[in-house]
């Protein structure tokens, strides 16, 4: 018997690959195994078909209850050879396993696999250090999925340890990346070119295949603006230097148009400082906020006291003269209206 499962490991060795060879060595152990049983102890129960494939499955995982067993030395030698047979077939069987698990794995870190996502974030483009600071800023409510497309020339996936983060490697522009990256189920699209010319050509790929996403691009200049909007009218554009706006505008939609309304003159939010005189009437900075938004239009944002900065501070935080209260509105209030009872 071992003579024979010797040879035969090796013709399938030479013969057989993959998944056959296993499959191929139980389709004969099962068949001459149960033939020798009958034919050492035709009056065992054993040889029932009905008990021999539980005597066959535990006996070649080497488990053995015990509840059927062979009587005689011949009986023993066929159940050694299901023995032997069993190591071997598992043997090839978990080396198959872990190569199959292997090769995933490796497709995975070199992005070539078909993901299977749905509402995830996808940032096509890839800078060192750049990159993993939107990841980072993503990734901390833990809220997002995010698929990573990069270049050819990112050969594996750079951030390896990010379990929220998968990779998809080739050219950006092409249907193929848009496909396995599930540009078509995805809630936002980041676009982060080496340029500002790769950056249009990538948003013009991403709008034939998915027009209605909520779409973001980081410029280096700002005046491509009007271009990208050519491509698609809701694209929100960031400053390439900002990538912590970059995440926020993903995670929060419309926060840029916020920010650039905050930042730009005549704006409907611009911001302002009043400093508290002596006989404020609101003394904490709940009563001061109800205050700036009753009766002036306002909006109160933060308060410094001495050297600390407070944003949205607590309405119970008190208000002591001399401290600086910055508000936005349309433009700038009196101070005799802002210092009125109200």
């Amino acid at each position: 018997m071992p003579t024979v499962l010797y040879r035969m490991s090796q013709y399938l060795r030479s013969r057989l690959t993959g998944w056959r060879r296993p499959l191929v060595l139980v389709l004969f152990l099962f068949p001459t195994s149960w033939l020798a049983m009958w034919l050492a102890e035709p009056e065992n129960q054993i040889t029932d078909p009905a008990n021999y494939w539980w005597y066959f499955l535990v006996t070649s995982a080497t488990v053995g209850y015990g509840d059927f067993f062979p009587m005689s030395a011949a009986g023993h030698a066929v159940g050694a050879y299901v023995i032997v047979g069993g190591i071997v077939t598992l043997t090839l069987l978990f080396t198959q396993m872990a190569d199959y698990l292997q090769a995933v794995r490796g497709k995975r870190m070199r992005g070539t696999t078909q993901l299977d996502l749905t509402g995830h974030v996808v940032i096509l483009g890839y800078t060192p250090g750049r990159t993993e600071k939107i990841v980072a800023e993503l990734t901390t409510e833990g809220r997002h999925r995010i698929a990573l497309c990069a270049w050819d020339e990112v050969t594996q996936n750079p951030l390896p340890d990010e379990a929220a983060v998968v990779f998809v490697r080739g050219e950006l522009t092409h249907a193929d990346v848009m496909t396995r990256a599930c540009i078509g189920r995805a809630r936002t699209a980041l676009i982060d070119g080496r340029d500002d010319n790769e950056t249009l050509a990538i948003a013009v790929a991403v709008d034939h295949e998915r027009p209605d996403i909520h779409l973001v691009a980081a410029l280096r200049d700002m005046r491509r603006r009007e271009q990208l909007g050519y491509v698609n009218p809701r694209v929100q554009c960031v400053q390439w230097h900002m990538p912590f706006l970059l995440a926020e505008e993903v995670s929060d939609p419309g926060i840029t148009e916020v920010y650039n309304d905050l930042m730009s003159a005549g704006g409907h939010g611009n911001t302002y400082s009043f400093r508290v005189p002596q006989g404020f009437p609101h003394a904490t900075f709940g009563d001061c906020q109800v205050h700036f938004g009753r009766t002036l239009a306002a909006t109160l944002v933060a308060v410094r006291t001495g050297e600390e900065l407070l944003v949205s501070p607590p309405w119970d935080q008190q208000l002591d003269e001399g401290t600086v209260l910055y508000y936005l509105a349309g433009e700038r209030i009196d101070p005799s209206r802002v210092a009125a009872a109200g």
